[in-house]
C-alpha cells in the first residue's frame, strides 16, 4: 500500500515514497536532500547538472589529457567516476565558443546595419552605428581613431543608402552625422598626432554640398549598382518577406566587405571564431569517418561517437588555451618581442601537440599496428581537416550577411 502524502515518513523519497537506504532513491533516483530546505543544495542544485561539482569534471580533465585513457576507461564500462562524453563536450564548445568571441573580437565583423524593407515602409537604424555617439576621446592612438572614424562612417553610409530619396530630413540626419564624425574624427587626431598623415588627407565626404549618391556598390543588378530600394534584387518565385530577406542580407555583406578589406585581421578573428562551431557541428561526421575506417573492429557506431566527442573535446581545451594565448599577447605591446616570445612558444606547443595527441589517442583506442594507425590517421586527418576549414569558411561567410 503506498502511503499518503500526509503520512510520508521523513526517511522515504518526497517523489515515490519508497523507503530511502541511503543519499538516493533506488526506485526513481531522486536526491534524497531537499534543495527547499538548504540554500547550499540549492546552489549545488544548479550548477550540479552541468557542471557536476562533485569532482568529477576535474577528474574527468585530468583524466582527458592522457591521449586515450578518458575513452578507454569509458568504453570499458567506467562511466560513474567521470563527466559523460556528450555533456563534456558541450560545456567545453560553449565554454570556448564565448571565450574566442570575447578574446579574439570576432564579433566586431559585423557592424550595426541600417536595414529597410525595400518598400515605402523604410525603417531606418542608425543606432550604435551614428557618429554621434562615437567616444574618439577615449582613444589614444590616432590609428585607433581612423580605424573607428572609417567604420562609423561605412556604417552610417549603409543606412543612408537605405533610405528613400524622398525622405529628405531622415537622409540629411545622416549625412550631418557623417560630416559631424568626420570633423571630431580630425580634431582628435590633430590633438594626439599633428603630423599624422590622416590629416593632410581630404575627407571621404566633402563638407558642404551634395552627398555622392552612390557609395560603390560592390553588386549589381539588370546591369546597374545594386540599391535596396532603387535596384533591388527581386527572385520572382520568392514571396515579397523573403526579397525583403535578401535585399537586407546583400545590404549587410557589402556593409562589411570593405571593412574586412581595409582590416584583413577581422576575417582571421572571424576564422578562429568559428572554430568551435565547426566542431560541434561535424563530431557525428568524424564519428562516422572513424565507424568506416574501422568497420572490421566490430564496434558500433556509438562507440566511435565516444572517441570523437572525447577527442573533440581536448580539441576545444587547445583551441580555448589558442585564444587565451592570443588574448595574451595581444594584451602586449608590439614592439616587446622578447615579452612577447614564451606566447608564440606556447602556441607553437599547442599546435603541434594536437595532431600527436590525436594520433596517439587513436593508437591507444583502437589498438591496431602502429604503421596501419599512421595510415589511417593521415587519411582521416586530411579529410576531416578539409571539412573542417570548409565549415569554418561557411561559417565566417555567413557573418557577413547576418546581424
Amino acid at each position: 500500500m503506498t502511503p499518503s502524502h500526509d503520512v510520508v515518513h521523513a526517511s522515504a523519497c518526497e517523489n515515490c515514497q519508497t523507503p530511502l537506504q541511503g543519499g538516493f532513491c533506488h526506485v526513481c533516483g531522486q536526491n534524497a536532500h531537499n534543495p527547499l530546505r538548504s540554500f547550499g543544495h540549492t546552489v549545488e542544485e544548479v550548477f550540479e547538472s552541468f557542471w557536476h561539482l562533485d569532482g568529477r569534471i576535474f577528474r574527468t580533465l585530468r583524466t582527458l589529457l592522457s591521449p586515450g585513457r578518458l575513452a578507454n576507461a569509458y568504453l570499458a564500462g567506467h562511466r560513474a567516476p567521470y563527466v559523460a562524453p556528450l555533456r563534456l563536450f558541450v560545456i567545453l564548445s560553449v565554454l570556448t565558443f564565448f571565450v574566442g568571441k570575447f578574446a579574439m573580437g570576432s564579433g566586431d565583423v559585423l557592424s550595426p546595419p541600417a536595414v529597410a524593407d525595400g518598400k515605402g515602409g523604410t525603417t531606418v537604424q542608425v543606432t550604435g552605428a551614428g557618429g554621434e555617439g562615437v567616444d574618439f576621446a577615449s582613444l589614444t592612438d590616432p590609428d585607433e581613431v581612423v580605424r573607428l572614424r572609417d567604420r562609423t562612417i561605412d556604417g552610417l553610409l549603409a543606412a543612408r543608402a537605405t533610405i528613400p530619396p524622398t525622405l529628405v530630413f531622415a537622409r540629411e540626419r545622416v549625412e550631418d552625422n557623417i560630416r559631424g564624425t568626420q570633423a571630431r574624427a580630425r580634431a582628435r587626431i590633430a590633438e594626439l598626432q599633428p603630423d599624422h598623415p590622416a590629416l593632410a588627407q581630404p575627407d571621404r565626404i566633402p563638407e558642404s554640398g551634395p552627398m555622392p549618391d552612390s557609395t560603390g556598390s560592390l553588386f549589381s543588378q539588370n546591369g546597374k549598382p545594386w540599391h535596396p530600394v532603387d535596384n533591388p534584387v527581386r527572385v520572382a518565385w520568392l514571396p515579397e518577406f523573403g526579397n525583403r530577406w535578401l535585399n537586407k542580407k546583400i545590404a549587410r555583406a557589402q556593409d562589411n566587405i570593405p571593412r574586412l578589406q581595409k582590416d584583413p585581421e577581422l576575417f582571421k578573428n572571424a576564422m578562429m571564431g568559428a572554430v568551435p562551431s565547426a566542431l560541434f557541428v561535424l563530431v557525428p561526421v568524424f564519428a562516422l569517418l572513424l565507424k568506416l575506417a574501422y568497420i572490421g573492429t566490430g564496434r558500433f557506431y556509438l562507440e566511435h561517437l565516444v572517441v570523437a566527442l572525447y577527442s573533440h573535446a581536448y580539441l576545444c581545451l587547445c583551441v580555448l588555451a589558442f585564444f587565451l594565448l592570443s588574448f595574451i599577447d595581444s594584451l602586449l605591446p608590439a614592439q616587446a618581442t622578447v615579452a612577447r616570445a614564451p606566447v608564440w612558444l606556447a602556441e607553437l606547443l599547442v599546435m603541434f601537440w594536437m595532431p600527436v595527441y590525436l594520433f596517439w589517442m587513436q593508437q591507444r583506442v583502437y589498438r591496431q599496428h602502429p604503421v596501419v594507425t599512421l595510415l589511417k590517421y593521415l587519411a582521416l586527418g586530411m579529410l576531416y581537416f578539409m571539412l573542417v576549414v570548409t565549415a569554418m569558411v561557411l561559417l565566417s561567410l555567413t557573418s557577413l550577411v547576418n546581424a
